[in-house]
């Protein structure tokens, strides 16, 4: 009887240590999870399979599979500021779509960018306010506003964000960081990063973006080509419809990840179907750069836009 008291003894004392155990690790692994559907967990990270992820909320574990998640980021990170190589995601694991089915999982992160003179499209890479737009959209302008549009109950509720700082340019390539400094304790809704190098013709592809000012504008096409040059640049060439408003804007496929940045379209009497995006991968290499890029108001030639050298002037022999 002592023995059975004492193994007894001995498996509570196992038990109590592989309790701790697992209660540090999942301490160590606290993390927040955004769903799909705007939801957001909060907990530790008990098991992390290809299919799911189980949570212990505190009260209860929960099982949560793992196309119903887009976003999982550890707490011990998240109130910090991201380098570079946090600034987006990638995510192989989420599933194809209907443009329609992608449209409710992407549109809340996609917003409409105004200037004083100017409108245009962008969209949230990071919950922490991170945005992209292109460099022509704010180009010279500091008095920039950004507005998400929230799904509620009911209705369609507008945010709009009047603290906008421009973190990084590239007049070159015409890319645009910013970040939203009145963001308080509002999460904001992300889109992944796709990888445009494994795109083909034909691929369906679609747009979010605010044409004209028509908010929430939603337009599908192909690609006609992957690596389309213009001057010294690669652009992913679509049928899909862009025009003034949509600059900015992401591009993306079925997946609902972005591979490309609306930039421009080729327009005139009797021509259609022109559009032009910068590619994904060439938008990662902006932002794993981003310190290159960095904007200070103080200095004309931040973003890399340098002046041009002077010229000298033309002496005519004998003159």
């Amino acid at each position: 009887m002592a023995s059975w008291k004492g193994a007894g003894a001995r498996l509570l004392a196992i038990s109590f240590m592989a309790g701790l155990a697992l209660g540090a690790a999942a301490e160590e692994n606290k993390a927040r999870v955004q769903l799909h559907n705007g939801a957001m967990l909060e907990g530790h990270v008990l098991l992390e399979r290809p299919d799911r992820l189980v949570l212990d909320l505190g009260f209860t574990v929960l099982s949560v599979p793992k196309d119903a998640v887009l976003r999982l980021e550890s707490m011990e990170s998240a109130h910090s500021v991201p380098q570079s190589e946090g600034l987006y995601q990638g995510d192989t694991q989420r599933s194809r779509l209907t443009v329609r089915e992608n449209v409710a999982r992407c549109a809340e992160a996609v917003l409409r960018v105004r200037t004083p003179v100017g409108l245009g499209s962008g969209f949230a890479i990071h919950p922490q306010g991170y945005v992209i737009t292109n460099h022509h959209v704010i180009d010279g302008e500091y008095d920039i506003s950004l507005t998400l549009f929230q799904k509620a109950e009911h209705e369609l509720r507008p945010l709009v964000f009047e603290k906008v700082r421009i973190v990084a340019l590239d007049p070159h390539m015409d890319l645009a960081l910013l970040k939203i400094e009145d963001l308080g304790d509002h999460v904001l809704p992300t889109v992944p990063l796709g990888d445009s190098y494994v795109i083909g013709q034909g691929q369906t592809v679609f747009s979010i973006g605010s044409p004209l000012g028509f908010d929430r504008t939603v337009s599908q096409g192909i690609v006609s080509l992957k690596n389309r040059l213009i001057d010294g640049h690669l652009f992913i060439q679509s049928t899909v419809q862009i025009n003034p408003g949509n600059s900015g804007g992401p591009l993306f496929n079925l997946r609902g990840e972005v591979i490309g940045v609306n930039n421009m379209k080729i327009g005139a009497v009797g021509i259609e179907g022109l559009s032009f995006a910068i590619p994904s991968n060439a938008l990662k290499a902006f932002l794993d750069n981003a310190d290159a890029f960095a904007f200070d108001a103080r200095n004309p030639n931040n973003g890399h836009r340098y002046n041009s050298p002077p010229a000298t002037e033309s002496v005519t022999p004998g003159g």
